[in-house]
């Protein structure tokens, strides 16, 4: 008798927990069900009120895009233009200083030599490739035909160990171009087509600040990095350059470590080649500069961090424009079904009820907003990129931002209205026509 009686209080217990959660169910489907009736009802004004989310939540997937793709555009032309696992040995190079630090680095920094470069090329054990970098503005002439300030470059026949770099047609440079300082060059797409046009151009000599080259190699077309040309090059042996644009000018040094676990260690192994050679005291600063690849990128990552901190609120300010038309329409529908609310508190309907029905109706305006407004987004960063140059990468994060703002603000925007017809009087809202 008394195990029946205890299995029946259990049961009981149980389907007391389960009436609440049937109910709340109950309630919420119901709100849900009057919502989108509401909503179908009057397809004109809901399409009116939904533009303003749907605005927004475009806007800030656009222009998210925009700028993971300028990140993703800046890392990958970097990553081209200087290599993975790669870093610069300078006089002075460096990124995020004032100008109170490049004076002070200007006058504590000394220009380093070929003996220099020598020297971490001999001694750098976890240095895989070290290669030169020279660079300066001239005219490159053939006949009649200019192509000016082309960007001449002195380099060793390593250079490819460290930067992307294809040779459409010919060679590169090589070791005896390099060791004997022979007057050939590797020029750039443009600067062929500038200078040639469609006939050959291997064998051919072009003239550069009055000397003779002959061209040995057309480099493959790079494109162009936020507008500039990448093609305007002309590769000549550093010694050439050296010996023609004078050899007390400052070698940068670009060096490649075997791997990205190991670019710390080579970074470490040249500074303590370079100050011993300046003969630096334990407490002197380097008298050098180096700066790494992930040094750069990472400058990039704020960069476009910073860009996002500012233009992203600036979009969201859409979303909250939509939010007051939702507040306002709410407010409107709120007034016109008066009597229903009325009808609905007289047969029993509580104040959380009816809250409920208005703060659902305004969420799924936002949300449906949201999902619109996250195809149009996509679909204008599908039309630029394959129709500019912009590059664009719309990412999760941008995307979880934006539905989770035009939700939250469909939510928000519905409390007043919401709380306003949970007020109303029964008897009142029924007198009313």
């Amino acid at each position: 008798m008394n195990a029946n009686t205890g299995n029946l209080e259990s049961h009981q217990m149980q389907s007391f927990g389960k009436e609440p959660r049937r109910r709340s169910f109950a309630a919420i489907f119901e709100a849900f069900i009057i919502a989108v009736d509401s909503i179908w009802s009057h397809k004109m004004r809901s399409i009116l009120t939904l533009l303003g989310i749907i605005i927004g939540v475009a806007s800030v997937v656009a222009v998210g895009g925009a700028i993971e793709g300028l990140g993703y555009y800046v890392k990958d032309r970097l990553s081209a233009t200087f290599g993975s696992n790669t870093f610069i040995l300078a006089r002075l190079v460096g990124m995020n200083r004032s100008d109170e630090e490049w004076e002070k680095a200007i006058k504590r920094n000394k220009r380093l030599y070929v003996d220099d470069l020598r020297s971490v090329e001999e001694r750098c054990d976890g240095c895989e490739a070290v290669v030169p970098m020279l660079r300066r503005r001239d005219d490159a002439k053939v006949g009649n035909r200019t192509f000016y300030d082309a960007e001449v470059s002195g380099v060793s026949e390593d250079l490819g160990k460290v930067q992307d770099l294809e040779v459409e047609f010919g060679r590169f440079l090589s070791n005896v171009d390099v060791e004997h300082a022979r007057p050939v060059a590797v020029i750039g797409a443009d600067v062929r087509k500038e200078l040639f046009g469609p006939v050959d151009a291997l064998g051919k000599e072009i003239r550069l600040g009055g000397d003779s080259l002959m061209v040995v190699g057309v480099e493959k077309s790079r494109g162009s990095f936020f507008g500039q040309s990448m093609d305007n090059g002309v590769y000549i042996p550093y010694s050439l350059y050296l010996k023609k644009y004078g050899n007390r000018q400052s070698i940068g040094i670009r060096v490649k470590a075997p791997s990205a676990e190991t670019i710390e260690g080579a970074q470490d192994e040249v500074r303590v080649i370079m100050r011993s050679r300046h003969h630096l005291r334990p407490n002197q600063e380097d008298d050098f500069d180096i700066l790494g690849s992930k040094a750069m990128q990472e400058s990039v990552g704020q960069f476009t961090g910073a860009i996002a901190a500012v233009v992203t609120p600036i979009t969201l300010i859409s979303l909250v424009v939509g939010g007051i038309v939702i507040m306002n329409i709410m407010l409107v529908t709120v007034t016109e079904r008066t009597t229903e609310v009325g009808m609905r508190k007289a047969v029993g309907a509580r104040r959380k009820d009816i809250m409920l029905q208005f703060l659902i109706e305004s969420a799924l305006l936002a949300s449906v907003g949201g999902a619109i407004g996250l195809l149009l987004g996509y679909g204008i960063a599908v039309i630029v990129r394959n129709t500019t140059p912009i590059p664009m990468n719309i990412t999760i994060g941008y995307i979880l931002l934006s539905l989770a703002a035009s939700g939250g603000i469909g939510i928000i925007s519905g409390i007043y209205p919401a709380h306003k017809a949970a007020k109303l009087d029964p008897i009142v809202a029924l007198s009313r026509d």
